[in-house]
């Protein structure tokens, strides 16, 4: 008799229940389709590629309208690599508005490996992030040195070691100074900075920080439309001689094949 009420007691509540359930899932299943539907997306992080860029990548296939099927995705599925993106994160801010937060790999700067056709992209460590043929904008081009080699996620293969430091130094404090120049010239261990019309020989890596510091003020101070060679080479701790030579240009051999990337960046 006791098996039999709790048969018929669990018959009971299964007539109720399921029903109840049944229709707690459609309505589920109405909200997500009903609700969730992308109005607003908000991108933060990026610099080298533009929102609409991000936003494409990220609205990639059909269903990609529902803002709760565009966060499981891209939570528990696979990212496609985007060159110079190191992650893509996305979550609901509301059933209607998502935000794409961008994680872009930390590039210094770039050199072009002639054996492989593509520029070698490094971090502020010297470790090569990205092997591309596309050219970022505001990103520093190195010319002058040889480089046979370039590993992904390995430090670039440069005979002299001390070159490497000098150029990470460099290029962390022309970041700094928010003084990208359109290429870096190292010519017999000197450093040449490219500004068009205006060009800054520093010599060796010597007092980097000094060097740049003057070069910073100097430039605010030179007219448009001059053109020469401002030296720096010529100053150290106990000579602290500087002079801009009117018309002076160094020939620069530039010989990459790169395609420029679509970019906010400047």
């Amino acid at each position: 008799m006791r098996k039999k009420r709790r048969k018929q007691r669990r018959r009971r509540f299964l007539r109720i229940a399921l029903p109840v359930l049944i229709l707690l899932v459609l309505l589920a299943v109405i909200m997500v389709w009903k609700v969730f539907i992308v109005k607003e997306v908000e991108v933060t992080g990026n610099e080298i590629y533009s929102d609409e860029q991000i936003e494409s990548w990220a609205l990639d296939d059909e269903y990609s309208w529902n803002s709760l099927y565009v966060v499981l995705k891209n939570r528990f599925q696979k990212q496609e690599e985007i060159p110079f993106v190191d992650t893509i994160h996305i979550s609901l801010l509301s059933p209607s508005k998502i935000q794409i937060e961008v994680t872009e790999k930390g590039v210094l700067g770039y050199i072009y490996i002639p054996t492989l056709g593509q520029n070698a992209y490094f971090d502020q460590d010297g470790f090569v992030v990205e092997l591309s043929s596309d050219v970022i904008e505001g990103t520093m081009k190195i010319c002058g040195l040889s480089v046979e080699r370039a590993e992904l996620y390995e430090k670039l293969d440069l005979e002299d070691s001390s070159i490497l430091k000098t150029l990470l130094s460099l290029t962390q404090l022309l970041k700094k100074y928010d003084r990208v120049p359109e290429l870096i010239y190292v010519n017999d261990g000197d450093v040449l900075l490219s500004y068009g019309s205006i060009q800054v020989n520093l010599g060796t890596g010597s007092s980097l920080n000094e060097k740049i510091l003057r070069m910073d003020q100097i430039l605010s101070q030179l007219d448009e439309g001059q053109s020469g060679t401002l030296h720096l080479d010529t100053w150290s701790q106990s000579s602290t001689d500087i002079y801009f030579k009117q018309g002076e240009l160094t020939d620069i051999p530039v010989d990459e094949q790169t395609v420029p990337v679509e970019s906010d960046a400047g």
